[in-house]
């Protein structure tokens, strides 16, 4: 019984207490920089930063259940995470990370500032009452072309589920974790370097064949140069994209739209659209890419917006085309 009354012992004649032991510090909260906006005219975050988005398991983008929505990106000042929210018509952003800066900076022309919906001037009933219905429509621009480059590849001649997957697949394995308070999983994507270093092995597991891991071999190596077209008109930058073997009209158009916002960058060798502009504006549903560009020809200077506008109507013809075979099946 002695012993379990027994007093504790002293050091010093001071008797230890846990309370006199300091509690270890907790990893800092991540510093968040903030910006808010307000936009020009009526904006739809998911119709402007959809196109952005590769797929619902997207690692670098997340729309969150309180309307605003989450990019991890590399920047030229490294990487960063972007909340966008919109909030009584102001736009609300936070970054954290080392492209924090960059990516505030570029808020207003990631959201369309520098776009001209009022410039575009609907010919068909159709195209109108889709414009109607989508205000806040506006063109994004990123400014950053192999963030848009690398996914456009890995779409090339297969299904669009089986190049989100492969996108999904490689920026979980080789990204970075995104900065700051992220939802759980985001990623940033990986750097120039680390695309070089992926063994051909990762690529077959991911689905990839290896005519498109070599367009991204290709690319990743002129990464630098290619950046640069961020800064050229977008006939220029796709000059320079179709420089690199493997990257061709389809692919420079895609990138552009994305990268520099271009409104007449109408997506040109496409499986589906000249079929699904076709049927809109003519009842065509056989329309090729040459009837697709006859039918978009008044809307010159601003065919990436109508077509747009004609997918966000709804109106397409049923597919009878057979699904492209996946590769790899049963592979995750």
């Amino acid at each position: 019984m002695a012993g379990r009354f027994a007093p504790r012992p002293v050091t010093g004649g001071v008797r230890s207490s846990p309370a006199a032991v300091p509690a270890p510090a907790g990893p800092a909260r991540p510093v968040a920089r903030t910006r808010a906006w307000t936009p020009p005219g009526p904006l739809d975050l998911g119709l402007v930063l959809g196109p952005l988005r590769r797929g619902g398991g997207d690692p670098t983008y997340r729309a969150a259940p309180d309307g605003s929505v989450w990019r991890a990106s590399r920047t030229p000042e490294g990487p960063g995470t972007l909340r966008v929210a919109l909030r009584g018509g102001a736009v609300e952003a936070a970054a954290w990370g080392p492209g924090a800066g960059w990516l505030l900076d570029g808020l207003p022309r990631l959201l369309g500032e520098a776009d001209e919906p009022g410039a575009f001037a609907p010919r068909h009933r159709l195209v109108a009452r889709a414009r109607h219905r989508s205000p806040g429509l506006r063109l994004t621009r990123t400014g950053l072309v192999l963030e848009a480059l690398i996914p456009t590849v890995l779409e090339q001649k297969v299904t669009t589920a089986e190049a989100y997957r492969a996108w999904r697949r490689l920026v979980r394995a080789y990204g970075e974790p995104a900065p700051g308070p992220a939802p759980d999983g985001m990623c940033v994507m990986p750097a120039p370097r680390t695309w070089a270093m992926i063994p051909s092995w990762e690529w077959h597991r991911a689905g990839v064949d290896d005519k498109r891991a070599s367009t991204v071999l290709r690319a990743v190596r002129v990464a630098g140069r290619l950046e640069e077209a961020a800064g050229m008109e977008p006939g220029a930058a796709r000059a320079r994209l179709e420089l690199v073997p493997g990257v061709g009209v389809w692919t420079s158009a895609e990138v552009v739209q994305r990268s520099h916002g271009a409104p007449d960058a109408v997506t040109v060798g496409d499986l589906h659209l000249p079929g699904i502009v076709g049927y809109a504006l003519a009842g065509d549903r056989d329309a090729d890419d040459a009837e697709m560009l006859r039918l978009l020809e008044p809307y010159a200077g601003q065919r990436h917006r109508a077509a747009r506008l004609i997918l966000l109507s709804g109106v397409s013809p049923a597919r009878r085309a057979p699904r492209m075979p996946r590769t790899d099946i049963g592979l995750l």
